[in-house]
């Protein structure tokens, strides 16, 4: 992968405060040149995360909110009290908001979750300058909700006599 691209991975994941992992909207860090995830009891749903597995990251813009990059990840869990995840939790316990034990934490997560480390794996398949031509919006799933139905027959007399009380 060239610099620039290596750059822009890093810093637009850097920068953005949510992205897309494998199509659901996630929080993160960034750590030592790799995305970190913490799910489980309590925290986020990580979607079909596993150790050795791979993942595809999307990133949105900032300053825009649209898509801006998409790369592949290698999936690596890390083992609890070990270094990298004392750098991975430390960096997430300063993102977490509204963490309902407060200081203990990270001795939860350790217990309890999940902690994941994504790392660039191969070019980004879209970028500036690589990017599809569709809008990648997925095809409504049919249903029988609908916005718009005939009036019932009956509704304009009932209203009528609802105004005239």
């Amino acid at each position: 992968m060239s610099d620039e691209l290596t750059a822009l991975v890093e810093e637009a994941t850097k920068k953005s405060g949510l992205v897309w992992v494998n199509g659901q909207a996630l929080w993160h860090a960034w750590v030592d040149r790799a995305m970190v995830l913490v799910g489980g009891p309590g925290e986020q749903p990580l979607p079909g995360l596993r150790d050795g597995g791979s993942a595809e990251v999307t990133v949105r813009s900032k300053d825009k909110g649209g898509r801006l990059v998409s790369w592949p990840a290698r999936v690596t869990l890390l083992a609890p009290g070990g270094e990298p995840w004392q750098a991975a939790a430390a960096e997430l316990k300063g993102k977490r908001l509204n963490s309902p034990d407060g200081e203990g934490v990270m001795d939860r997560w350790a217990r309890e979750c999940s902690v994941f480390r994504l790392a660039p794996d191969g070019p980004p398949a879209e970028y500036p300058g690589a990017m599809p031509s569709g809008s990648g919006a997925a095809v409504p799933v049919p249903s029988e909700a609908v916005t718009r139905r005939p009036v019932p027959a009956g509704l304009p007399r009932l209203l009528a006599r609802r105004r005239k009380r």
